[in-house]
């Protein structure tokens, strides 16, 4: 039998939306008219990524997700190409932002190939878990190359650098993986095969193991690398209950780096308090229960794979998130899905959401 669009999904994701249009313009207001004397200068750029993603997604929901199985390797070749191009300074491409090299710049617009990568994995790994089908449990035939093409993409990734990505990328094929019946022995040996990458990632670039030591004693570096996760932990403190009023919270005003992007539920926690806070948990949480639902109700193998592909990769990005900025994580670098300022990751988040109704479109289990 058919089913029409999974609507409730799309109410949730315009409700975020909302949300995240009236955080951006509260949290960089002020640092956009100091800047750029336009207060509106970031909430007008997230509005037309919004469009775009908009406009993404509802492509992505009126084309049949089956047809992304013939697609899957053009689109992980296209990732591959993308993600090297980045690397390569001499190419005069890429732009570089302190020590890393994450943005390609066109004529228009710039924009991060990791997140291309995200969705070129997850549409990867649905259709390898597809394919090989129990040979999944296989060393060789099934495990081996599954994991060799979904490391060089981390490896990428962790070169730009972009560590955050690269751990989310490498827990979402561990989940999915799982998922798909591999092995847990398997996967216990993943960690020890990152080990070599993590190293490199610390000696090349020493900050990542200053944000570890930091994530562990903040309050002995608060004007060094705790200072971030301090102003967090003050402005969610500031909000109490019920918040200090929209548009009314101080942490914004030069005293949170990253406000408006990865720190952007602080600001929310500090203006609209704690019942703000689990209004953005409650909304998650049923766009995540609508997402597993998609994918327990799709009879197609390929669709259902990549269903919770797409809700796994949404869901470790809240989850990550919300554990940098209360503090239970090391600070990432990755933004709050639909909700942070950023005009690539938005992009490609609706365009998930466009996949994941196109699945609710299928025919569902008798």
């Amino acid at each position: 039998m058919k089913k029409g669009y999974d609507y409730i999904l799309i109410y949730i994701c315009l409700a975020l939306l909302v949300i995240g249009w009236i955080m951006v313009y509260s949290s960089s207001a002020v640092v956009a008219e100091m800047q750029y004397h336009d207060s509106f200068k970031f909430l007008k750029r997230q509005l037309l990524f919004s469009l775009i993603g908009l406009i993404g997604m509802v492509g992505a929901m009126k084309i049949d997700y089956r047809r992304l199985s013939a697609w899957t390797y053009p689109i992980l070749v296209l990732s591959f190409l993308l993600l090297i191009v980045v690397l390569i300074p001499a190419l005069g491409l890429s732009l570089r932002v302190g020590v890393a090299r994450r943005w390609l710049m066109t004529p228009w617009f710039a924009f991060q190939p990791s997140e291309l990568g995200k969705l070129a994995l997850v549409i990867f790994l649905a259709y390898a878990l597809t394919k090989k089908g129990d040979k999944i449990k296989e060393f060789l035939r099934g495990f081996l190359p599954v994991i060799a093409i979904a490391g060089v993409m981390v490896l990428l990734v962790i070169l730009e650098p972009d560590m955050g990505t690269a751990i989310l990328m490498g827990i979402l094929t561990m989940v999915l993986l799982f998922i798909g019946g591999t092995r847990f022995s398997y996967l216990l040996a993943l960690p020890l095969l990152a080990a070599p990458a993590l190293y490199l990632f610390i000696t090349r670039f020493p900050y990542g193991y200053r944000r570890l030591i930091a994530f562990l004693h903040p309050w002995e570096d608060m004007q060094g690398m705790g200072f971030q996760i301090v102003q967090s932990f003050v402005a969610l403190g500031s909000g109490g209950p019920w918040g200090v009023g929209l548009g009314d919270g101080k942490q914004k005003l030069f005293f949170l780096p990253a406000a408006h992007t990865d720190f952007i539920l602080a600001i929310l926690g500090e203006e609209a308090g704690f019942i703000g806070i689990m209004v953005v948990i409650i909304l998650f949480a049923l766009l995540i229960w609508r997402g597993v639902r998609i994918s327990l109700r799709t009879a197609d193998t390929f669709g259902a794979h990549l269903a919770v592909g797409l809700i796994c990769l949404i869901a470790l990005q809240v989850i990550i998130n919300m554990g940098v900025v209360l503090g239970l994580l090391p600070t990432k670098g990755l933004t709050l899905p639909f909700i942070s300022y950023g005009g690539t990751s938005l992009v490609a988040n609706l365009v998930g959401v466009g996949l994941l109704l196109s699945i609710s479109a299928s025919k569902v289990k008798e």
